[in-house]
């Protein structure tokens, strides 16, 4: 399996994903998970434009990033996953792709999240999800940046439960 990095992000491939992390990981593909996106010829473009040279781009719903992953397609490239949500990963994994760690960036605030982190913030489903992504032995760790150390993400999640 080749996945080296899977990450929560929601503004997807912007500059952090595109340089930051997709040199440090030294990514071969950036795989966009999302229903909606995939459906999207603006969003697609878009993410295209900002995806580096060198770095192929896939854009595409779970079922079928789960279908490839677990077929092999990408097993001789270096794949970086990257998703808005923590629901859409935890979608993958009881599709049983086998992702140990999940890196969670930026969520966007709205009127409906609640603050984890200056740049995470969270609703109700996604308190859920990484719950269950934590039940079913998936590290989570919150990081912005490659040069930012790693911190435990879900201390962090219960830490804003308590207030």
């Amino acid at each position: 399996m080749a996945i080296i990095g899977v990450r929560i992000d929601g503004r997807l491939v912007h500059g952090q994903v595109a340089n930051l992390w997709t040199n440090k990981l030294t990514v071969g593909r950036i795989l966009v998970v999302d229903d909606e996106v995939a459906q999207n010829k603006i969003q697609k473009s878009g993410l295209r434009l900002a995806t580096p040279a060198g770095v192929n781009l896939s854009v595409l719903p779970i079922d079928k990033a789960a279908d490839h992953i677990l077929a092999g397609k990408y097993d001789k490239q270096r794949l970086f996953i990257v998703a808005k949500k923590p629901k859409t990963l935890l979608a993958l994994v009881e599709k049983g792709v086998p992702i140990k760690e999940i890196n969670v960036g930026n969520m966007t605030q709205d009127d409906e999240t609640r603050q984890v982190t200056r740049s995470i913030n969270v609703k109700d489903e996604d308190v859920e999800a990484f719950r269950s992504l934590d039940k079913k032995g998936v590290k989570l760790t919150s990081q912005m940046v490659p040069s930012d150390d790693p911190e435990s993400f879900m201390p962090l999640l219960e830490k804003e439960e308590k207030k």
